[in-house]
């Protein structure tokens, strides 16, 4: 295989994440738009969907390139990949407020910055 394909799928998976990224941001506005906290901690299925799409969007972004990242040097990429640590290995004493905050005022920003990487990166053609 030559370097140009390795590099070629390396950038299509870097897409492809992108795009989890994504996709998490929006099954989480559609899952817990109109609601607010309290209705999560009474709604055990809601809550482990919620958190689910917190720890794709963490898993996804250790795969996001370095470089693109330095692009968007505003978001804590650090604190998005270490809560998925948070979310599998602490999953009995998490903070819900800490989670619906996270929900609340990072995903706006994460999410305009993915849609800022896709317009960079992804081919115009391109499709996941």
């Amino acid at each position: 295989m030559s370097l140009l394909t390795t590099e070629r799928i390396k950038h299509d998976r870097a897409l492809r994440r992108l795009r989890h990224i994504k996709q998490s941001i929006s099954e989480m506005q559609a899952l817990l738009g109109g609601i607010d906290v309290a209705a999560i901690r009474s709604d055990s299925f809601r809550r482990a969907a919620f958190e689910r799409f917190l720890e794709i969007i963490s898993e996804a972004s250790r795969h996001v390139p370095d470089a693109w990242k330095a692009e968007h040097a505003d978001i804590p990429w650090r604190n998005i990949r270490d809560i998925g640590n948070h979310l599998r290995h602490v999953y009995d004493d998490l903070d819900l407020t800490v989670l619906w905050d996270i929900y609340q005022n990072d995903l706006g920003p994460l999410e305009a910055a993915i849609d800022a990487m896709l317009a960079e990166h992804a081919p115009k053609d391109w499709s996941p």
